[in-house]
């Protein structure tokens, strides 16, 4: 049985449209001013949208269903996987204490605090993003940065500056993965646009965050700082995204920052050491030895290793080739037909699932993990119990994720987000500086760059396509613009809080931060607008 999709049930293209953000208005609404938890708003936003597409669009209920459960199934593998395996290896170096060392080696190299918010909130946070992700990078740079002194409010704030540019590429590029998939568009074009979009931010962020924290005149006497930080990171993650593929951009950009900005600090320093008003002199922190500092970093290192050779497409052909399995998924596959003016001919969805177990990214990550433990002398029990107790952690993220794909997969194949994006082409020649606010709108409110692009992520291809616009550019730009919208979602702000025990001053943190989110996402607007009108050349 075959259903065609409807993009105007109540007779008015407007008001359909208004029909159609319920589950979104719902969703948004309970994060934002009910403060509903997150999974919890998650389930009752996919019990909305199955309520709109079946009742409003027609769509029959088995049809619905069966799109939930494919974007269900998709939250946990391979992305919900990807999240497990990421904070398990981190876990493991915690359980270790590894990662002190780590800190110590990072907060060893100068007692500058500009110098060292540049390497943990920058640079080591995009590290973390690269890995882990989904909130991780903000909890661990804050509780670092409190670690080496830094005030409650800063270290809060700083870290939520610094978790902006390498977002698109977390968790082992999430983002940009899911957005292909929601889309259906090129994994490769989508990776390489975004690369050509956020690098310029790169590079403009470490001295927007020294900016934040120290002034105009603490920004200026640390400039070859932040110009190796950003430009180092924003070269590479061009590079890799460009030619590679959205995987380790985060990690492989973070890597070549850090040494950046250390091999710099062996030939340069800032005439005065900045420190917070009233603060006293730093303590001298014991600096790791050398074989101290390579067993701390050596599971990153093997993370990156394996990851990186999990993403080359003769791996991946060589694995798949061992194990896959795939299949279409039942009563949804080609049973819905797009329909124009969305398409232009009449075309039917196909519906499939991958189940890659042994060449997922997810699985790299296990790997790397067990490795890793193996080598820092932790038996296969002890690693055992590591990955209970992070599974415990994770389940209701695991949830969250699960229930925002249901919901994205819904209204996709429902077609609740092509009335959107056909009303939204409202905006005409206007369209490319708002796509990326949009983007912003939807990571502030749901806290996730992957979640915003499921949200989103078609409509704004469908309204590309109607104004006449690259959808690879739009598509690409709410990843891009979203970005700027993790330092002011409340889940960030709530592990930012946590991490430095502000519990109750939430909105001091989000005022603290609110400009640089508002100003940054301006910016990419203006940038978007650009690329569409004046360097178009620029889109794959």
């Amino acid at each position: 049985m075959n259903w065609t999709q409807v993009y105007t049930p109540a007779g008015n293209l407007l008001l359909s449209a208004l029909i159609a953000s319920i589950p979104v208005v719902v969703l948004l609404g309970l994060l934002a001013f009910f403060h509903v938890r997150a999974h919890i708003a998650a389930l009752i936003g996919l019990a909305s949208a199955l309520l709109v597409a079946i009742l409003i669009y027609g769509m029959p209920t088995k049809l619905a269903l069966a799109a939930a459960a494919n974007g269900a199934a998709f939250g946990l593998f391979p992305i919900g996987w990807i999240v497990l395996a990421a904070i398990f290896v981190y876990d493991i170096t915690v359980a270790t204490g590894q990662f002190e060392v780590v800190k110590k080696t990072i907060a060893g190299l100068a007692d500058d605090r500009r110098i060292q918010a540049l390497l943990i909130a920058f640079s080591f946070g995009a590290f973390i993003e690269g890995a882990a992700g989904f909130g991780t990078p903000v909890a661990v740079s804050a509780a670092m940065l409190i670690g080496l002194g830094f005030k409650p409010l800063q270290a809060a704030g700083l870290a939520l500056i610094g978790n902006t540019a390498p977002v698109a590429y977390g968790a082992l590029g999430t983002p940009i993965i899911t957005l292909a998939k929601v889309t259906g568009l090129p994994l490769e074009q989508l990776s390489a646009m975004t690369g050509r979009q956020l690098p310029f931010f790169s590079v403009i962020v470490p001295f927007w965050l020294v900016w934040a924290m120290a002034g105009f005149k603490g920004m200026r006497e640390v400039w070859p700082a932040c110009l190796a930080s950003g430009l180092s990171f924003g070269i590479v993650q061009f590079l890799v995204s460009n030619y590679h593929g959205p995987w380790v951009v985060d990690i492989a950009g973070a890597i070549v920052s850090i040494l950046t900005l250390v091999v710099l600090l062996k030939f340069w320093q800032p005439k005065n050491v900045w420190r917070f008003d009233g603060e006293a002199e730093a303590e001298v922190v014991q600096k790791p030895s050398t074989s101290e500092a390579v067993r701390a970093w050596m599971p990153w290192v093997i993370l990156s290793v394996l990851v990186f050779l999990w993403g080359l497409p003769q791996i991946k052909t060589l694995l798949n080739g061992i194990s896959l399995l795939e299949f279409p998924v039942p009563f949804l596959d080609k049973a819905v037909l797009r329909a124009p003016p969305v398409v232009l001919l009449e075309k039917a969805e196909e519906a499939r699932f991958a189940f890659n177990w042994l060449s997922a990214t997810g699985t790299a990550l296990l790997f790397a993990g067990i490795l890793s433990g193996l080598i820092l002398r932790l038996s296969l029990l002890q690693l055992v119990k590591i990955f209970i107790g992070t599974f415990k952690r994770a389940r209701l993220s695991l949830l969250t994720i699960s229930a925002m794909l249901a919901l994205g997969f819904t209204t996709r194949f429902g077609g609740l987000d092509s009335t959107m994006g056909l009303a939204f082409a409202a905006t005409g020649p206007l369209f490319p500086f708002f796509s990326p606010l949009l983007g912003w709108l939807g990571v502030a409110l749901t806290g996730s760059d992957t979640s915003s692009n499921v949200l989103f992520g078609n409509l704004q291809q469908v309204t590309a396509q109607q104004l006449g616009f690259s959808p690879v550019l739009a598509a690409a730009s709410n990843s891009s613009g979203g970005v700027m919208g993790k330092m002011i979602d409340a889940q960030s702000i709530v592990v930012a809080s946590m991490a430095t025990n502000q519990h109750g001053q939430e909105g001091t943190i989000l005022r603290y931060v609110f400009f640089h989110s508002v100003a940054l996402a301006v910016l990419v607007g203006l940038l978007v607008m650009l690329q569409a009108y004046v360097f178009p050349g620029i889109v794959p």
